[in-house]
């Protein structure tokens, strides 16, 4: 879990895709619409998404894997 979060941290959406993929295609969709209207600033509020995203990602994918299912 921390792994993801560092990357998400570091590296935003991209950092993502060792946790969700589509996840990380979505919000790189987001981050450019986003990042066009509100010249940058906006990204502001899309970093953290990114990181709860990543984080509640990896723990569903964990839960799995605990319980067998994968």
């Amino acid at each position: 879990m921390g792994i993801s979060i560092a990357l998400a941290v570091l590296f935003g959406p991209i950092g993502m895709f060792y946790s969700t993929i589509l996840g990380a295609i979505i919000m790189i969709i987001v981050d450019l619409i986003v990042g066009i209207f509100t010249l940058g600033f906006g990204l502001l509020l899309t970093w953290p998404i990114h990181i709860i995203w990543a984080a509640i990602a990896t723990s569903m994918y964990n839960k799995k894997l605990m319980k067998g299912k994968i």
